[in-house]
């Protein structure tokens, strides 16, 4: 039932409330547009906030403590150890997704942006019918669009999800038991970080990796410290390998790869691909279709095919990257308000992958500079030569700086540590700087704060420029 036969009308109207949503929506109320956010779930934030981003990295946070007072003697005296299960520090994070929705919800507040909660459809190119929760509909019309609905995991087809031990990067936060082995299907940024996070907790895990390494996209060094890392942890990986049929028991789940192994553990992460979150949004009504992955193209406005559409976030593909979602809705913004943006992402997106240790990078690869023939050099720190990594006893982890020989130019920086994705920022800075402000020398002309974390670039400046002649 429609309870409005005539459409509420805004200037503008943003499906979905994540990172993407938020910067538009922010942007267009500060500009006096009277705006509108939809938003199928019951609360702001998006997947980012209540099943990607923050839950997981507040998981991650809970068990990378967890180990380093076990690694500790000062806290583990007598052979005491700290223990506690994935459902126990499931309540750590939910802690948190509530202070961001609340902290989101007061931003919407504050800045008098209307929040419509139910889910929305075109049923034409300026109307959407809204269906609420007590499954009444109501229309709203808009002069323009912004599709900030993210993603979902991939679901394959022959992959019984309602199985209650086969989950996937959302329904695992509802892991109610507590397995003692679970098998990881997909290795790539997500499932890396969940084989961290269960390790981490003692859980034995079989990560399955459909690629020749992990996470082939990052510098070759700092993938094979990943791998040594997870397996040094006790985590099993088998690279190569792509399932031929996912078996379901009572009690566990049988996973059949294509190169004929078998193996069963209590529970499966299925971790391989994710697919625009568009289906539903009966986009042929407004002109546009979507391609197999549930993506729109957009062009440097962030606008689609059709000129009062625009798209931001996963839906548009890379970087797909919360931080940069919130800065495309900024650019869409001042698209909408000025008839083009102002701003575009950065040259330098870093990227951060929280492992257990995190790694984080920003710039060229080795392999990327080899294959393009740059005369470059590398300069190497490693944490436990650091002051601060010995007094926090965090020395697993090296930062490595790639620069040109002759121009001195950085190239890249790569970490892999304890806080690698705080420490990244510093380098991206000096990276960003235009002229010669954005060479090697600086960290070696600037005086650095003792001790701390951030001296890995001085001691790495060192070494890189003792190699050149």
């Amino acid at each position: 039932m429609t309870k409005n036969k005539k459409p509420t009308h805004f200037d503008a109207i943003i499906i979905g409330s994540g990172p993407g949503g938020e910067g538009a929506a922010m942007g267009l109320t500060k500009a006096g547009l009277n705006v509108a956010v939809i938003e199928r779930e019951n609360s702001v934030g998006g997947g980012c906030t209540h099943w990607g981003t923050i839950p997981s990295k507040a998981l991650r946070h809970a068990v990378s403590r967890i180990i380093e007072y076990n690694q500790n003697p000062l806290y583990c005296k007598n052979n005491s150890s700290l223990h506690s299960t994935f459902s126990q520090i499931l309540g750590h994070a939910q802690d948190v997704v509530n202070k961001q929705t609340r902290m989101r919800q007061g931003f919407y507040d504050r800045n008098k942006c209307s929040l419509i909660f139910g889910e929305a459809s075109f049923i034409d190119a300026h109307t959407v019918r809204v269906k609420n929760a007590d499954n009444s509909t109501d229309l709203y019309s808009a002069d323009k669009f912004v599709i900030a609905t993210g993603s979902r995991p991939y679901h394959p087809e022959g992959v019984n999800f309602d199985h209650s031990r086969v989950y996937d990067s959302d329904s695992i936060l509802q892991l109610e038991h507590d397995p003692r082995h679970i098998i990881i299907y997909g290795a790539g940024v997500i499932g890396s970080e969940y084989a961290s996070i269960f390790r981490g907790l003692g859980v034995k895990v079989d990560l399955i990796n459909t690629r020749d390494r992990l996470l082939e996209f990052l510098d070759n060094e700092i993938s094979d410290s990943l791998s040594y890392h997870l397996w040094n942890s006790g985590a099993m990986i088998r690279n190569g390998e792509t399932f031929e049929k996912i078996e379901g028991t009572d009690d566990s789940v049988i996973l059949h790869l294509e190169s004929g192994k078998k193996m069963r553990a209590d529970c499966l992460l299925y971790a391989n691909g994710r697919t625009g979150n568009t289906d539903k949004l009966n986009l042929n009504k407004v002109g546009l279709t979507p391609d197999s992955r549930g993506q729109l193209v957009v062009n440097q406005n962030y606008c689609t095919d059709v000129d009062h559409v625009y798209a931001v976030g996963d839906v548009i593909g890379y970087p797909s990257l919360a931080s940069a979602a919130y800065d495309q809705g900024r650019f869409v913004a001042q698209a909408i308000t000025t008839g083009e943006a102002q701003g575009s992402l950065i040259d330098h997106i870093p990227t951060g992958i929280y492992t257990i240790p995190e790694i984080s990078s920003v710039g060229k690869t080795e392999q990327q500079l080899t294959a393009d023939k740059v005369p470059y050099e590398v300069g190497r720190s490693q944490f436990k030569h650091l002051a601060r990594a010995q007094i926090a006893g965090t020395e697993v982890g090296s930062l490595k700086i790639l620069f040109h020989r002759e121009t001195k130019e950085i190239l890249g920086i790569h970490c892999f540590g304890e806080r690698a994705a705080e420490i990244i920022h510093i380098g991206q800075a000096i990276m960003e700087q235009k002229g010669e402000g954005n060479t090697i020398d600086y960290f070696v002309n600037t005086t650095f704060n003792y001790p701390t974390m951030a001296e890995a670039y001085r001691v790495a400046a060192l070494n890189g420029l003792n190699r050149l002649f």
